[in-house]
Parts: structure tokens; sequence; C-alpha cells
């Protein structure tokens, strides 16, 4: 086997992939892009710190507390998976039982709250647990999330609808969130996840905010994806746009939808898949990525072939080596998997969304997921995102940006307004205000011009 450093190799792909998602006392930590000292709030670990700050950023629509938070993270053992799993999932039940508590006497809004926070902790148990695919925790941790958000969604004065969306021999899992009850076709915006997210996260990630708009929002997960991936077993695929044509026409088919002002938005890995459905799908009137992503393999790539000689320091050589010897490859990663939670997470979340059993053949059908040849095919306006922060995706919004054809918009969110990490974190307030505007405007232009909403 082609030996190369493992120290090495878990310093930069650690950096890499903490930015890419998306224990001990508090303390200052180096800084992970030649700034100034991070301070943490309880992790020294920056993959886990961000997951706790992904968490902590629900607090700002009600999808977690503050307190809950911080306290589970402070009674997990620094670098232990297995502790991260059991301590969310303790919080998880606790929560659950009290909505249930409230819930049997008839305390409706107190049990809504509790079920939506027990959601968001069942999922971060769950986090971490995609090495092992047979892991009987994936199943059973996922599903009362799931549980406990169709619990609140019912609970809610306007419910929050539960649908079905026909696709290929099958159907994909959604929620439609309305303004009310009336009937009238609003503008929609569609809303959908990445590479590791949920649809229920997606609850606090642009559904209230759209809304709160005025904005009727269907969520939806597609292949690889929540419920799609742990239930159906369906994997990730790259032509997205076979995934996104069936979603749009669900969508028209509704008459509280007007079919002149249909929005999309992907998050994360969103940012490549909801701009490469856009590419094929012409009844979109706005698309949003945040963050914007031309190759979304790029990045973590790079900082593997930096460390694998082999690949000779590129993205590129990393593909054409991995073709060459495929099991060089895998021997070598197996080994860093073991000594790092970052890789172990990515490569691990990988093969499970691409239902594959070797690092290998995970990386070599990702390296298909390119905008190179596609992008110009958008042509309706599209809003693209960058957090100056996210070291993971660096580059690739202003490479999609570039690439653009359509009428577009680029909006950069820094780590001075506390908005700098991915998909901005943290700062979901200030991103959904920045979004939100921007597809207010878009809508209100004298070509886009129709029916006034109240």
């Amino acid at each position: 086997m082609k030996k190369f450093c493992s120290s090495i190799f878990i310093v930069f792909l650690s950096l890499a992939l903490f930015a890419f998602c998306g224990c001990g006392d508090k303390e200052e930590v180096p800084p992970d892009n030649g700034g100034e000292q991070r301070q943490t709030i309880i992790f020294s670990d920056p993959e886990l710190e961000f997951q706790l700050i992904r968490a902590l950023g629900d607090t700002a629509y009600g999808g977690a507390d503050v307190g809950e938070c911080l306290s589970t993270a402070e009674r997990i053992t620094a670098g232990d998976v297995d502790s991260w799993y059991a301590e969310w999932y303790a919080t998880a039940e606790r929560i659950r039982g009290a909505a249930e508590g409230s819930l049997a006497a008839a305390h409706v809004v107190s049990a809504r709250e509790a079920y939506l926070r027990a959601a968001t902790y069942y999922a971060m148990a769950e986090f971490y647990l995609h090495g092992d695919p047979t892991d009987p925790r994936i199943r059973e941790s996922s599903s009362k999330g799931r549980d406990c958000f169709a619990r609140a969604a019912e609970l809610f004065e306007t419910p929050i609808e539960a649908v079905s969306i026909p696709y290929e021999d099958t159907v994909l899992p959604g929620y439609f969130y309305k303004v009310d009850d009336s009937g009238v076709p609003r503008p929609t915006l569609i809303l959908q996840t990445g590479f590791d997210g949920t649809q229920e996260e997606l609850y606090c990630q642009g559904a209230v905010a759209a809304v709160r708009r005025r904005y009727n929002c269907l969520t939806f997960e597609g292949p690889g994806q929540g419920e799609v991936i742990r239930e159906q077993g369906i994997p990730f695929r790259y032509d997205w746009e076979a995934v996104i044509v069936p979603v749009v026409d669900y969508a028209l088919s509704r008459p509280d939808v007007d079919p002149d002002k249909l929005a999309l938005m992907g998050i994360s890995l969103g940012g490549y898949l909801a701009p490469r459905g856009a590419a094929f799908e012409p009844r979109l009137a706005a698309l949003i990525a945040d963050g914007g992503v031309y190759q979304s393999w790029y990045p973590p790539f790079t900082e593997i072939a930096k460390n694998y000689p082999p690949a000779g320091g590129t993205a590129e050589g990393l593909i054409a080596s991995v073709r060459e010897d495929p099991d060089d490859f895998d021997e070598a990663t197996r080994e860093m998997m073991r000594e790092s939670i970052q890789l172990n997470w990515y490569l691990g979340n990988g093969m499970f969304t691409f239902v594959v059993d070797k690092p290998s053949e995970f990386i070599l059908p990702f390296s298909e997921f390119t905008m190179e040849g596609v992008a110009d095919r958008i042509a309706c306006p599209t809003l693209v995102i960058d957090s100056n922060h996210d070291e993971g995706m660096k580059g690739e919004a202003e490479k999609l940006y570039n690439a653009l054809v359509c009428p577009k918009d680029f909006i950069l969110f820094t780590a001075e307004e506390g908005a700098g990490l991915h998909c901005q974190m943290g700062a979901m307030l200030l991103a959904h205000q920045r979004i939100f505007d921007w597809l207010d405007e878009t809508f209100s232009r004298p070509s886009n011009r129709g029916q006034i909403y109240d």
C-alpha cells in the first residue's frame, strides 16, 4: 500500500470537512483561516462545535432551546461520538416526554413547541452514526424525530400539511406550509436540503421565514436524503432535474400556488442540486443557492489530494488515482476514518447516502456532481450566496455565479456580522432577511408583476 502521513492528512481534512458540513471547557483554539483566535462555546473540536452551533441556530424559530443545547453538550465526552449520541438522545427523549405530557393535559402550544425541539435533538443524536449503515440507532432516532415533527405539524393553527410527491415508481415525502386556509394562489418557495440534512430541519432554515412573509413553502426530501435514504434506500443522483421536475409538477398541481411566482432554494449541497434542477426546469421564476456550488466535491477532494501522494495534489488527480487503484485508496482512508471524526463522518455519510460499501465507491459517483456545461442553461433570476468562513466550499459560489448567464445577484455573509459559517448557521434571522428581501424584490419587478398579495 502507498503510505502517507496520517497526522497531516487529518489536520488538513478536518479543517476542510468542518466547513463542508454541515469536549471540554471553553477555550481558545487556533484560527482556521489565518485570522484572529476563535473562541469556542463548548468543544475544541471544530466539527463538533459547528454541529452545536447548527442546533443553537434553530433557537431563532423555536426548534431548540439554548439551555437544553448547552447542558447536553457539556455532558458529552470529548471526541466520543457514542457519547454525543447518548446525550442528545437522552435530551430528545426527555423533551418528547414533556411534549406528550403537555398534549395529554391539552396544553397545545407547549406540546407543539416541545415536539419541535425534540425533533431537532433526535437529529443531532443520529448525526454521527452513518459510518455503520446497519446501526439500528439510525432508523430508531430518525423515526422518532420525524414522528415528533409530524405531531408538531398537526398542532399549528394552520396545520403543516404532510404531502406525497410522485417520483418514478415511488413517492417523495414533503410538507406544504400554507399562509392560511383561504386557498388563494400565492407565491411559493420550494425549499430543499443537501448532503446530510432533513426536511424537518428546513422548518427553521427557511419554511417559517417564508410563511411569515406570506409565501407558501413546499419542502421535500429526494434520493439520498432524510426518510428517502433511511426508509426507501434510494441513493443520491447527480442529475437532480429528474427530482425537481416532478416536484414542480406537484407544486403546480395545487390551486394555492401561483404558477408565475414559484421559486426554488437549495441549502448546502442543495446549492448544487437546486441549480442543477433549475437548469432543466423553465417553470421556475427564481432560484436561490445557499451556498452556491459549482462542483460540490472540489474543495474536500482537493484537501484529500494534498496528502494522498498518488493524487498529485489536485481533485482531478484524486479522482484519477481512485479509478486506477481504488483498493489502495480504500485501505488508506479506512485507517484515517478511525482517527478522524470529520473524515469518518464525511466518507461515512457519503457511503450511507450513495448506498455503497467503500470510500472509493462514493468518491467516483460524487465526482459527477458538477454544473460544468449546465449552469448556462439556467434562465430565471438567480441569487448565489457565500459565507466568508465556509472553507469547505471555498470559491464554489463565485465559480457558479460566474458561470451563470441569467439575471443574477450575489450575497457574501461575513464572520464579522456573525454569519460567516457554512450556510450562515447560527445567523438564520439575518440570512433570511436578505434572502427574502431579494425574493420580494425579484417578484415585484414589472416583468414579474401579477396578483397583489396581502
